[in-house]
């Protein structure tokens, strides 16, 4: 049966929109101008294609038109001259106005817009925002909704980030050298900021939003193919394949948040443990003698996690140890935290406490729901479940998450 052709746009839009916003603004050298002329593209296709029918290929359709927008663009501004002579000889006047632009020119050019999205001349919100809607082919709408704030907000945050861009002069390339770690870690951490607030939602009445883990996990893919030899990207990637395998067993009938210890673990995808494997191989083949990166080490850690058949039988001392090394590479109050609980299980709820007790100064920290309800867990288990009822309610009361919340009050009601 042929696709409906507002059916097949909409499967474009999702899958095509960030290659031909990144192939049109590799000619533009402007976010903003290409993702202007990629929706005057779709709107063309919305004209044409009820009319005479979905192409054969509607990515490079879409892909053609944009670019041949483009040179119409750069043509009415004489500004432009010297670059309407370079697509002058990218795009010859034979070429068929259909003809995708060759694979490996658009995963370069995807990887230069990963690239500029998640520039760190913008805010981790506008970073975000960005992405999700260039990378992740999102509207305003529901990136709003999926990070509950206003839609003006977000469609605020997009357009601020897209004149940042222009006005800062932002290269549309992937960079090299010194810069091109520091930018990495900035396209890494906002992939996974992206996974963490579908993973565990910081407010709202919705303890999991799996749509924005899909986006993040997709993001995540796309980049270990188009950077095979970063074992950073690899460790992501296969960090996120752990975390997602864990998803259908997160949450109970109601949407109740379900703790690792009490989950079924034979509701667990084996297939994205298999592949957070697979990636988790590539990320330790790539990395060779070098010491691995924080999202290696994470990697691990989940591996831990995902390879134990009951929770019983968690390999607690490695993740301690992990834990360690990544206290060492990427120091913070959290992984600190992080460390105590995988300690309070290798040996036991009193070195653990003393570690989490270290913490409570921590200025990071003051507002962290999760330091009362970890330091609860362990007074509970040292049974004082008087002091560990105070903790959970302190904790209860720093969440924004409404089925967070409910799970913490019950916890609390249940030390007597």
């Amino acid at each position: 049966m042929e696709p409906q052709p507002t059916e097949a746009l909409e499967t474009v839009f999702r899958l095509e929109t960030p290659r031909v916003v990144a192939g049109v603004a590799r000619l533009v050298r402007d976010v903003g101008i290409a993702e202007e002329l990629t929706q005057d593209a779709l709107v063309a296709a919305l004209e044409q294609w009820p009319r005479d029918g979905v192409p054969d290929n509607p990515g490079a359709w879409l892909m053609a038109t944009a670019r041949r927008r483009a040179v119409d663009l750069i043509r009415r501004r004489e500004t432009y001259a010297r670059k309407l002579a370079e697509i002058g000889r990218e795009l010859p006047a034979e070429t068929s106005p259909v003809e995708p632009a060759a694979p490996d020119d658009i995963d370069d050019d995807l990887l230069r817009l990963v690239f500029t999205a998640c520039h760190p001349v913008l805010s981790a919100e506008a970073r975000i925002a960005l992405t999700l809607r260039l990378l992740g082919g999102l509207t305003t709408p529901e990136i709003a909704r999926a990070f509950l704030v206003p839609e003006p907000t977000v469609a605020q945050r997009i357009v601020r980030a897209k004149r940042t861009l222009a006005t800062k002069n932002v290269a549309f390339e992937v960079p090299y050298g010194p810069d091109r770690a520091a930018r990495l870690g900035s396209v890494l951490e906002v992939i996974y900021l992206i996974f963490n607030e579908g993973y565990a939602a910081t407010a709202g009445d919705d303890w999991l939003r799996p749509a924005l883990c899909e986006d993040a996990l997709r993001l995540a893919r796309v980049l270990s193919a188009l950077m095979p030899k970063e074992p950073e990207v690899h460790g992501l990637t296969a960090l996120l394949e752990f975390q997602a395998s864990r998803t259908a067993a997160r949450t109970g009938p109601d949407g109740e948040p379900v703790l690792l210890r009490d989950q079924n673990r034979r509701r667990w995808s084996r297939l994205l443990i298999a592949r957070g494997i697979t990636a988790l191989d590539h990320a330790h083949a790539t990395a060779g003698s070098g010491a691995p990166g924080p999202y290696v080490l994470q990697a691990a850690i989940a591996a831990c996690h995902a390879t134990a058949h009951r929770y019983e039988e968690t390999d607690w001392p490695r993740i301690a140890a992990l834990y360690g090394l990544l206290a060492a590479r990427a120091p913070s109050p959290v992984v600190e935290l992080n460390r105590a609980v995988a300690v309070s299980m290798a040996e036991g709820p009193a070195p653990a406490l003393a570690l989490v007790d270290a913490l409570a100064a921590e200025p990071a920290l003051r507002a962290y729901h999760l330091l009362p309800s970890v330091r609860g867990d362990l007074l509970l288990r040292l049974d004082r479940p008087a002091e560990a009822r105070t903790e959970f309610e302190r904790a209860a009361s720093l969440t924004r998450n409404e089925r967070e919340r409910e799970l913490l009050i019950r916890r609390a009601e249940e030390c007597g």
